[in-house]
């Protein structure tokens, strides 16, 4: 059975976006051991400084970097990253499975992104989508092609 852990920077404060993550939290049990740690974002100014986002961005990376399962396979969520077809992330997570690859762990920026080592650590660089997205419905968004991922895997109808 895979082991996903879903790494994010922010805690998610809106009931709308809790009750559907809690919703797909709960309906991936049955799928993989699904796990979730949110971290405090580092809070900046209006107009921070590169040096500023820079430093709150590395503290963010060092605190993440302590949650990384050892030798799990590593997607960083970021802009820049590829775009997946749902029925390609059912292959990724097939393909980690084939691999023995055991650990998969999914990493959400807060406001500002990810600092650029924990991208450059990633096995994948994964982008939802060109448009932008708040970061809490962005890991909501996630939750669901997870689910979807193993929906597809399964043959269920979940996914048409």
């Amino acid at each position: 059975m895979l082991s996903i852990r879903l790494i994010c920077v922010g805690k998610m404060r809106e009931k709308h976006y809790i009750e559907a993550f809690s919703e797909y939290s709960k309906r991936l049990s049955a799928y993989c051991k699904f796990e979730t740690e949110e971290l405090p974002e580092f809070r900046l100014g209006e107009n921070p400084s590169g040096r500023e986002l820079e430093a709150a961005l590395s503290r963010e990376a060092q605190e993440v970097e302590k949650r990384i399962p050892a030798g799990a396979y590593i997607v960083a969520l970021c802009i820049e990253g590829r775009q997946l077809s749902s029925a390609e992330l059912a292959g990724l997570f097939e393909d980690c499975a084939v691999r023995g690859k055991s650990r998969l762990c999914f990493i959400i920026g807060g406001s500002f992104g990810l600092h650029d080592s924990i991208k450059n650590r990633a096995n994948l660089k994964l982008s939802m989508s060109k448009m932008t997205f708040p970061h809490h419905l962005a890991r909501v968004m996630l939750a669901e092609q997870i689910y979807r991922g193993f929906s597809i895997m399964e043959g269920s109808k979940y996914h048409k």
